[in-house]
């Protein structure tokens, strides 16, 4: 079973190539998922190599990494310790403020924005957000009505 870890969703997907950390002093140091299990919170996985209950007793309380360019294009949308305190502004009433916390939601996640027009919750669709560059301001574009007295500029 894996559970995401740092607010991020599951990313777990067959034919992921993770590495074991820490790694075992003997035996495979990657696997490769060969089967996905949707569960609420967490995911039921199988691995290459993992034949047996020992071997997978032995993966117990380690971590699986991924290489980051096998990561889904929208992964930091969703990485709440980079976000905090990035730059928001929307394109047609400017800077929003900065995001001060990460709701993760069942459908999606929810930016809380503070600035010059107080709390703005932001959330993290496609027809929302419009550019998150590495570094800089994050562009958005807000839904009329979602920024109090935004309508009236």
């Amino acid at each position: 079973m894996t559970v995401a870890v740092h607010g991020l969703p599951p990313l777990v997907r067959e034919g992921l190539e993770v590495f074991v950390v820490p790694p075992r002093l003997k035996g495979p140091r990657s696997h490769v998922v060969t089967h996905v299990s949707e569960g609420a919170h967490s995911q039921l996985v199988s691995l290459s190599g993992v034949t047996g209950i020992d071997a997978a007793d032995g993966l117990r309380g380690r971590y699986l990494l991924a290489r980051e360019q096998d990561l889904p294009d929208d992964v930091a949308l969703h990485d709440a310790e980079a976000l905090f305190g990035r730059e928001v502004a929307d394109e047609s009433l400017g800077f929003l403020g900065t995001i001060e916390e990460v709701m993760v939601g069942p459908a999606n996640d929810v930016w809380v924005v503070e600035g010059p027009f107080g709390e703005v919750l932001v959330p993290v669709v496609d027809d929302v957000v419009l550019e998150v560059p590495d570094t800089g301001v994050i562009r958005v574009r807000v839904p009329s009505g979602l920024v109090d007295g935004g309508d009236d500029l």
